[in-house]
């Protein structure tokens, strides 16, 4: 595949060939007549995580790199349930976690779910937090 470009944005307008639901649904497939007859779910009305990924080609090659971050950790974040990333933010509040729960979760990002980005960024929010004595203490 071609690496995408400001050219290409916004890829409704200008790429719908490459836009897929996560069920599989061609972007030229959400119409209102599907969704009216059954056709479209919930489900279909997602983004793909190959769609946060090229919205985060896009950026990196606007030199928007802390956004492509953001982005590639989102497409990553489409494997977990909802229930558990609502856990995990929880954890990651400031004084809710101590460094090895934290340090589980990362583990837990990285072999459950092969959440690199995630998995980095709460081992990088596990250390921030011991410097500034935002974890949680055993005896709280």
């Amino acid at each position: 595949m071609e690496t995408l470009t400001r050219k290409h944005y916004p890829l409704g307008a200008k790429r719908p060939d490459l836009l897929r639901t996560p069920s599989g649904k061609s972007y030229d497939e959400l119409t209102l007549d599907a969704a009216l007859s059954g056709q479209i779910k919930a489900s279909d009305l997602r983004i793909s995580s190959e769609t946060l990924q090229m919205h985060a080609q896009i950026c990196d090659s606007l030199g928007k790199v802390q956004q492509a971050k953001n982005f590639r950790r989102a497409a990553e974040l489409i494997r977990i349930a909802d229930s558990r990333i609502l856990e995990i933010y929880n954890a990651l509040r400031p004084r809710r976690s101590t460094k090895e729960e934290l340090l589980t979760i990362a583990d837990e990002l990285e072999t459950q779910y092969q959440a690199l980005e995630n998995a980095a960024l709460v081992r990088e929010a596990a250390d921030v937090y011991e410097k500034r004595k935002l974890l949680r203490r055993e005896e709280e």
